[in-house]
C-alpha cells in the first residue's frame, strides 16, 4: 500500500509469424507497458520496422470514415471498446468503398438540390418586396424615356430624401429596417436622382430578367419551384437517413479494424528484429508475470524465449509506476497525483494522506449538519456520477463529511444551534482556552511534518541516497534539529537543572546546522573525485554560497512550518464564529417586527448556506495547501512516469490481476 506495483522488465523474441498474435494478447489484456529498442548487439542486429506508408494509409482511411460520418449526419464514434472483429484491413477497406458507391449519387443529387434552393431563396426574397406591383422583367431600364431603379435605404433616411421634381416614389413594406423603394424618372433627370439616392444611402436591387414574366409571376413561379425543390431535398434525405441507419454498425467495425490496425502497427516499430524474429521489451506487474510468462509459450505454442529482469535502483527513473489501493482510497489518489506522481522507488502516501486531510478537514470544518449535507452530497455524486471523476469526488465529499460530523459531535456544533452545544464532547472551538486549542493544532503539525522527514530519509535511502539521507536539512540531520530543538524548548527547566542546555544546544543545534553546510560540498568533491562534469553553473564559491542559503532555508522552514499549523485551529474558531454571528443576527431580527421568526429562520439558512459553502471551500483548500507544502515538501520528489499498458481498445483500466 505504501510503495508502487511491482515491476519486471520482460524481454520476449518470438518468431515474425508469431507477433501480431502475441500483441493482440498483449493488448486485449493491457497488462504490459512496451518500450523501445534499438539495433545492436545486446538487442538484435535489425532496426524497428518503418511502419509509416501503412500508417499513412491508416491516415487516409481515417479521413474517409470521417467525411462518411459527416455525409451520414452520424456522431463521432464512442471511445468505448468495441468486439473484438476478424475482418482484415483489406475486407474492411473494400467495404467502406462499397459504401461510398451507394451514397455517391444521392449525396451529388442533395449537393444540387441544396445550391438551387439556395438560388431559388436569394431569387424569391429579391422579388418578394415588389410582388404586388406586378413590375414588368422584361429589361425595363432599356426604355428611351423612362429611368426606373429598385432597391432599399436607411428608413430613418426616407423622410429625409429630396428627389427633386419629374421623379414617382413608391415605397414598399420595411425590410430588415431598410425601406424598399421603387423609383422611376425621365432619362434626363437620371444623374439627378441617382445622386440624391447614393446620398440616402440607397443600396440598388437588380430584379431578374424574365421575358413576359413580372414580379408577381415570378414570385408564385419561385415558390412552387422551391416547394419542388424543398420536397426531392427532403426524399433524399429520408433515403440518407436510411443509409445512415444500415451503415453504422458497419462503419464502428471498419473504425474498429482502423484503430486495432493502427496500434498494431505503432506497436511494431518498437521492437528490434532479425530476419525471421523479433525483440518484445516492456513493463509488466510483477506478480502476473509468471502468468503472462506460460500464457505466452502457449500463444506462440513454445516458439518463444521468455526473460525478466527486476529493476535496479540506477534506472529506477525509467520505470513506470502503477498506483494500486482499494476502491474507498482510491479517489484520494487525485490530492496525489495532483501534486505528482511519486518516482517508482519512493514511499506512496495516499493513505497517509487521506487521514491526515481528513483530520485537518473536520478540524477545521467541524459541523454535524454541515457535514451531513457533504456527506448526502457525496453519496448523491457518487451513486448518481456517470463519470469517474464525479464518483469519486462524490467519494471525497462521503468522507469529508464523516469527518466533518465526528468533529461536530466533539464541538457540539449543529448547524451552530445554541441549545445544542451542551452536549460536545469537549467544547465549542471558541469556549474555554483558546491557546490550548492553538497547541493542538501546533502538536499535529509536529507530528505531520516529523512523519514528512522519517519518508524522506527512507525514500532517500531507497534510492541510494545516503549522503542526502544523513546531511539533508530534511534528513537525519534535520531530525536531529527539529526533534532536538523541541525537546529543549519544551523541557528547558530540564535540561537547564542538569546542565545540559549547552551541550544540547551544540548537538541539536550546531551539528545540524554544520551537517546541512557541509552537504553540498560534500557532493560536489564526490563528483569531482569520480571524474564526473560538475554541474551547470557549479563552482567552489557557488557551492558554498547555495549550502549557506540552504542552511538559513532550513532554520526559517522548520519555524514557518510548524506555525503554519495554527491555521487549523484559527479556521475551526472562523467557522463557529460565523454560525454564532448567524444566530446573533437571527436573535435580534426575531424581535424586529411581527415577522421577525421568519426572518430570523432564513437569515440561519443563508448564514449555514454561506459556511457550507465558503468556508467548505476555504478549509478543503488550506488542509491540501498544509499537504502539500508543510508535509510533501519534505520528503515528495515526484517525477514518476505513468503506467500506460499497451492496449488496441482506449477506456479500460490497465489489467494487472
Amino acid at each position: 500500500m505504501f510503495k508502487p506495483v511491482a515491476m519486471s522488465r520482460l524481454s520476449a523474441v518470438v518468431l515474425e509469424g508469431d507477433e501480431r498474435m502475441v500483441l493482440r494478447q498483449l493488448g486485449e489484456a493491457g497488462v504490459m507497458q512496451l518500450t523501445r529498442t534499438v539495433a545492436g548487439p545486446d538487442t538484435a542486429p535489425l532496426a524497428p520496422r518503418n511502419c509509416s506508408a501503412d500508417l499513412a494509409r491508416l491516415e487516409h482511411l481515417s479521413q474517409r470514415l470521417g467525411s462518411l460520418r459527416q455525409a451520414l449526419e452520424l456522431p463521432a464514434a464512442s471511445a468505448e471498446p468495441g468486439e473484438p472483429s476478424e475482418t482484415s484491413l483489406d475486407e474492411a477497406e473494400k467495404d467502406l468503398c462499397a459504401m461510398e458507391e451507394q451514397i455517391c449519387a444521392p449525396l451529388k443529387q442533395r449537393q444540387q438540390l441544396l445550391e438551387r434552393a439556395g438560388e431559388l431563396a436569394a431569387v424569391g426574397e429579391r422579388v418578394s418586396g415588389y410582388r404586388e406591383l406586378a413590375i414588368p422583367l422584361d429589361q425595363p431600364n432599356e426604355s428611351s424615356f423612362l429611368h426606373f431603379v429598385t432597391g432599399t435605404l436607411p428608413s430613418k433616411n426616407f423622410g429625409k430624401l429630396e428627389v427633386g421634381d419629374n421623379v414617382a416614389l413608391l415605397s414598399l413594406p420595411e425590410r430588415n429596417g431598410r425601406q424598399l423603394l421603387v423609383a422611376m424618372t425621365t432619362r434626363q433627370n437620371r444623374a439627378a436622382l441617382d445622386r440624391a439616392l447614393q446620398q440616402a444611402g440607397f443600396q440598388p436591387e437588380i430584379l431578374p430578367v424574365a421575358a413576359g414574366a413580372t414580379t408577381e409571376t415570378m414570385a408564385e413561379q419561385n415558390r412552387r419551384e422551391l416547394e419542388r425543390c424543398t420536397a426531392a431535398l427532403q426524399s433524399v434525405n429520408t433515403a440518407l437517413r436510411k443509409f445512415a441507419a444500415e451503415f453504422t454498425s458497419s462503419l464502428e467495425r471498419i473504425e474498429h479494424v482502423v484503430n486495432v490496425e493502427r496500434r498494431l502497427l505503432d506497436a511494431e516499430q518498437n521492437f528490434s528484429r532479425t530476419e525471421t524474429a523479433i525483440l518484445l521489451t516492456g513493463w509488466i506487474p510483477s506478480r502476473v508475470t509468471p502468468v503472462w510468462k506460460q500464457r505466452l509459450r502457449e500463444i506462440t505454442g513454445g516458439r518463444c524465449a521468455l526473460s525478466t529482469t527486476i529493476p535496479q535502483k540506477t534506472d529506477s527513473e525509467q520505470i513506470p509506476v502503477l498506483l494500486q489501493h482499494p476502491r474507498w482510497l482510491r479517489p484520494f489518489e487525485l490530492l496525489v497525483t495532483a501534486y505528482g506522481l511519486p518516482a517508482y522507488l519512493e514511499l506512496e502516501p495516499t493513505l497517509l494522506v487521506a487521514i491526515s486531510y481528513l483530520l485537518m478537514f473536520g478540524m477545521m470544518f467541524g459541523d454535524v449538519g454541515d457535514g451531513l449535507i457533504l456527506a448526502v452530497g457525496g453519496v448523491s455524486a457518487w451513486r448518481l456520477g456517470r463519470r469517474k471523476l464525479w464518483r469519486d469526488a462524490g467519494v471525497l465529499l462521503w468522507f469529508g463529511g464523516l469527518s466533518s460530523m465526528t468533529f461536530g459531535v466533539i464541538y457540539g456544533s449543529y448547524f451552530g444551534i445554541p441549545a445544542l452545544k451542551q452536549y460536545a464532547l469537549w467544547h465549542d472551538p471558541l469556549a474555554g482556552d483558546s491557546r490550548g486549542f492553538l497547541t493542538i493544532s501546533i502538536e499535529i503539525g509536529i507530528v505531520i511534518i516529523s512523519l514528512g522527514l522519517i519518508l524522506n530519509v527512507l525514500n532517500r535511502f531507497r534510492r541510494g541516497d545516503g549522503l542526502g539521507g544523513c546531511l539533508d536539512k530534511f534528513g537525519l540531520a534535520g531530525m536531529l534539529f527539529y526533534w532536538g530543538t523541541l525537546a529543549l524548548v519544551m523541557n528547558y527547566a530540564v535540561f537547564q537543572s542538569h546542565g545540559l542546555v549547552k551541550v544540547s544546544f551544540m548537538l541539536f543545534f550546531a551539528v545540524p546546522l554544520l551537517a546541512w553546510a557541509l552537504k553540498e560540498p560534500v557532493q560536489f568533491f564526490r563528483r569531482r573525485l569520480a571524474r564526473l562534469p560538475p554541474e551547470p553553473g557549479q563552482s567552489p564559491s557557488a557551492v558554498l554560497i547555495e549550502s549557506l542559503v540552504e542552511v538559513f532555508e532550513g532554520l526559517l522552514s522548520y519555524f514557518s512550518n510548524t506555525i503554519s499549523f495554527v491555521r487549523l485551529a484559527a479556521y475551526s474558531m472562523s467557522h463557529a464564529a460565523l454560525l454564532a454571528a448567524t444566530f446573533m443576527v437571527a436573535a435580534e431580527l426575531e424581535h424586529f417586527s411581527p415577522g421577525g421568526s421568519l426572518l430570523a429562520i432564513g437569515v440561519i439558512i443563508l448564514g449555514n448556506i454561506f459556511a457550507l459553502v465558503l468556508e467548505g471551500i476555504i478549509c478543503s483548500v488550506q488542509a491540501l495547501r498544509l499537504e502539500y507544502y508543510e508535509f510533501f515538501g519534505k520528503f515528495f520528489f515526484g517525477g514518476g512516469q505513468p503506467f500506460k499498458p499497451f492496449r488496441l481498445s482506449v477506456g479500460s483500466e490497465p489489467a494487472t490481476g
